[in-house]
This record gives C-alpha cells, structure tokens and sequence, in this order.
C-alpha cells in the first residue's frame, strides 16, 4: 500500500509542475491568433519564430524574441537589427553580423524540472530529427514512434494485464455467483470470497489495479512531448506533404485547401479503430456493459474529431501516429497471448 501511495504520489507532483505553456495574449486579456494560420500563439516559447507574421504579433505584444536562440541555425552568422542612438541623440537602426546560437537543452538556463528534463530534451529531439531529415514533420513523426517504443513495456504490459482479464472474468462471475446469495455483511464470508479472487488473480498473474497504474506512468512523458510542441515556433512553419503544420484544418478549409479534410478524416479512422482495438481487449460482464463501452467510445471518438478541426495540423499528425502504433501494439499482443 506504501508504494502505491508513493506512485500516486509522483503523478501528482508531475502533473503539478504541468502546464507550463502559456498561451500569448494581448493587453485585452485575449488569446493572440496568428489569422494566417489559426493558431494560437505561446507565449513561452523556447526559440525563435521566423514566421514574419508571428514575429510581428509577439513584438507587439511585449515578448521578448530577440533574447532566444534560434530553432536551427542553417549558417554561422545571422543578421541581426540592433537600435541605438546616435551622436545627436536621435534612435537609429543598425544591422550587424553574430554568432548564430541554436537551440540545446540549456538554453534559457534552468527552468524548474518539469521544462528542464522532460520538455527542453524532448524538443531538442523533435529538432534535432527534423533537421537530420530536413522537414519537421518528418521530426515529429520519427519523435513520436520514439517515445511511444520507450513507453511500449509499459503499454505492453497494461494490454497484457486486459487480454488475461478476459480469462479472469468468467472465473470472478463463478465466484460472484456462489456468493451471490450469501451474508454480505459477514466479514468470514466476505474475507474468504477475497481470497478466492487474489487467488484466481495469482493463477493467471494479473494485478487488478496494474493496467491504471501502467497508464497513469506514461501520462508525464506525453504530456511533456505535447507541450514540447506546443512550445516550438519552427515545427509550426514547417509543411508537410504540402499541408502547413501551423494551420488548423478549419482554417485551411476555409483557404481553399481541401486535403485539411484529409487528415480530419484519418483522425477520424484512426481514433475509432484504436478506441476499438482498446475495448476488445476490456473484459465486459454482459450486454449493458459492452453498450455502455461502446457510446464511451463513440462521444470520445466524435469529441476528439471535433477537437481536430481546431487543433494544428501538428497535433493532428502525432495524434494519428499515437493511434497507428497503438493499434499495431494491440495486435500484436492480442496474437501473444493467444
């Protein structure tokens, strides 16, 4: 019990220090919108955007952008604008030439634990294969199949842990039913209906809280790669396969651009199926449970198709790559168990 208080405990603390990304908005106290791209702008980024647009929004709202590094460098020296004053007093502007710094894991210098040792090193990476394959969707691509193999143990496990429920679950109805019509309120009674189950729980070596806990422990490595996006201006001005990383799929409809409706589409296949894949493996206890499951699946399902519309075309890619592994994982693992 110690332990489990103390695994609780860790993901509290990690959720706590979430939420660093902090959305830019202006001196009304509303969300600054790049109109060209629909996206709402962070305040808190950790390099600099090129993006003439973005740059002309963030100086006007008061950030700071010539202090931060910048996303990539392409050459050794950048050009930079410097205001001074001349010998008559009068403010003038001065191009000059300097050391073109990139972003690293230390840039910006420590920012508590959360940003320094989950989100800098995860956008680092998310960089770091996007200028290897020169395209940041490709970046993103390749991150996100990364984090997922080291989560995939605990994944792994967690669709283990449901595939042998499946074989515990007609065990535990036996149990409930011998049970079924005896004193509930009898502590030997009861006490011996528990053994009974730890002991069915032993033979097939599944822990009833284990899949939570091995979902709850990869939450702080995802949310941490979210926000490393977020927090990212280059991935933003990048496309990929044509389409803006930047622009939301209702913007980029409203442009012209009807493959946006291509992607909601994949969301939209690929969410169900994984959803899908995911309640196969839950045992159900009969037929109001698995209808229960099944309009679970079908709000969350249309939830996040309409969340996708208005999320960036970079969120909608690693959303379809987290489903696309998900749902070969579960294959995978349904064929081992078998």
């Amino acid at each position: 019990m110690n332990n489990k208080k103390k695994i609780v405990l860790v993901l509290m603390l990690f959720l706590l220090l979430t939420g660093c990304t902090k959305t830019l908005k202006d001196k009304d106290n509303k969300v600054v919108i790049n109109e060209v791209t629909g996206q709402n702008l962070t305040e808190n980024i950790l390099c600099k955007p090129t993006d003439e647009k973005s740059i002309e929004l963030y100086k006007k709202n008061g950030v700071d952008i010539d202090s931060l590094p910048y996303c990539s460098c392409t050459t050794d020296k950048v050009k930079v604008e410097e205001k001074t004053k001349n010998e008559n007093g009068e403010e003038v502007v001065e191009t000059k030439e300097v050391d073109c710094e990139s972003f690293n894991i230390s840039s910006g210098g420590y920012e508590g634990l959360w940003t320094s040792i989950f989100v800098k090193p995860l956008a680092y990476v998310i960089l770091f294969f996007g200028n290897l394959t020169k395209n940041y969707g490709l970046g993103l691509i390749i991150t996100s199949l990364i984090i997922r193999l080291i989560a995939y143990p605990i994944t792994r496990k967690t669709a283990m842990q449901s595939e042998y429920m499946k074989k515990v679950q007609p065990e535990m109805e036996k149990i409930e039913k011998k049970y079924a019509n005896k004193d509930q309120n009898d502590k030997e009674v009861m006490m011996q209906k528990s053994q009974e189950m730890m002991m069915v729980y032993k033979k097939y070596n599944v822990s009833p809280i284990g899949g939570c806990l091995f979902s709850f422990l990869q939450l702080p490595l995802f949310i941490a790669f979210l926000e490393a996006i977020n927090r990212i201006p280059a991935i933003f001005e990048e496309k990929f396969l044509t389409l803006h990383l930047g622009t939301t799929p209702s913007v980029g409809v409203s442009n012209g651009n009807y493959l946006y409706i291509l992607v909601v589409l994949i969301v939209a296949a690929s969410t169900f199926f994984s959803f899908r894949a995911t309640m196969k493996d839950q045992p159900t206890t009969g037929s109001d449970m698995q209808k229960q499951s099944k309009m679970m699946m079908n709000m969350f399902t249309i939830m996040i198709i309409v969340m996708s519309i208005f999320m960036t075309t970079a969120l909608d890619i690693y959303w379809i790559t987290t489903n696309l592994f998900t749902i070969v994982q579960n294959i995978i693992v349904r064929r081992k168990v078998k």
